[in-house]
């Protein structure tokens, strides 16, 4: 079982998400009530849809974990699973999301072109991951 399916049966498996066909075409979502929150794109690639709010509060955070990627005017960040540690990774950032969606302010209702919140949908085919083995090689 690959590390993207061991997460989305974990989260599948909570009672605020349901499955279905990401709106982006590529892989499987994980929904809840208002928004999709997690497309499951590979074995290794997840994006996950935060807000605007919550991206600015955790961006330093975000931005220093290697298997985070960050896409600027976007509201959803990409996770590179390689370990265990980035599915528990995951699923912290994915209830991070669930309360951001549930409380969100008016103001961050409105839709992108695509018709989903953000300018252009998830992240796939924006952003490249590179194993971490070779990030650090020049």
């Amino acid at each position: 079982m690959t590390l993207a399916q061991r997460a989305f049966e974990r989260l599948h498996a909570w009672p605020d998400l349901s499955a279905g066909p990401a709106s982006c075409r590529t892989g499987r979502a994980l929904r809840s009530v208002r928004d999709e929150i997690v497309h499951f794109h590979s074995d290794r690639d997840v994006d996950l849809h935060l807000t605007h709010r919550a991206i600015q509060r955790f961006q330093y955070d975000l931005g220093g974990s290697t298997a985070i990627r960050l896409v600027p005017n976007s509201r959803w960040v990409t996770v590179h699973l390689d370990c265990d540690a980035d599915v528990d990774l995951l699923l912290s950032l994915t209830s991070i999301a669930l309360k951001a969606h549930q409380s969100r302010p008016p103001a961050d209702l409105a839709a992108g072109p695509s018709g989903l919140s953000g300018p252009a949908g998830c992240n796939y085919h924006r952003v490249t991951v590179l194993p971490r083995s070779a990030a650090g090689e020049a």
